[in-house]
């Protein structure tokens, strides 16, 4: 069942009694999100490789750069640290004052057309802790996000739009799995930063 009707306003939603996030659909005026669009996906190192998925390596389905203090694991794949540019830096501490914590990293995906893709997953790797928060700002393409319970199977549906942000907290990726299907539809490039702290590589 699509839900986003639910979420077109700004605030606080609770997922759960222990899972929570942040919406907020115009974090960015659209001419300033299409500035940093432009900037970012004309500045960072893109990159396409190869996942273990299922037992088998497979490239990803889409381009991504990692940029912060520390190294990041997640299905077989190491990404060395690099240096966050400015334009990471400047969004980051926006994005900090707003969700009320701290970020060192940042994992940026750029959707090339609607055939680029996230499959259902969790961030819950060790580095990021028990409750990690994890802010997404959303640049480009209008693209879905749906998170799914592990266990009720309920869903929740959001239309990401060009400039705006989801901070993911609490529990949400202990309980919570989610996804940015991919679309027949045509669709020109999204960017998608998410910004996390890294905890230790241990």
């Amino acid at each position: 069942m699509h839900q986003q009707d639910l979420f077109d306003q700004p605030g606080r939603i609770e997922l759960d009694d222990e899972s929570w996030l942040l919406w907020y659909p115009e974090f960015y005026p659209l001419h300033h999100a299409t500035d940093l669009y432009d900037c970012i996906e004309n500045t960072l190192a893109w990159s396409q490789l190869p996942v273990t998925m299922f037992g088998r390596k497979l490239l990803q389905p889409r381009l991504q750069a990692w940029h912060g203090d520390h190294e990041y694991t997640y299905s077989g794949l190491t990404l060395p640290p690099s240096p966050m540019p400015d334009v990471l830096n400047e969004i980051k501490s926006e994005c900090e004052k707003v969700s009320q914590a701290t970020f060192n990293s940042v994992l940026v995906n750029y959707y090339r057309d609607g055939c680029d893709y996230m499959g259902w997953h969790q961030d819950n790797e060790k580095e990021l802790g028990e409750t990690p928060v994890i802010a997404s700002v959303s640049l480009g393409e209008t693209r879905r996000f749906v998170l799914r319970h592990l266990k009720t199977k309920e869903k929740k549906e959001f239309e990401l739009n060009s400039g705006s942000m989801l901070v993911m907290g609490g529990r949400t990726q202990t309980f919570w799995q989610h996804t940015v299907p991919k679309t027949a539809k045509p669709r020109r490039g999204r960017i998608n930063l998410t910004y996390r702290k890294i905890i230790s590589n241990h």
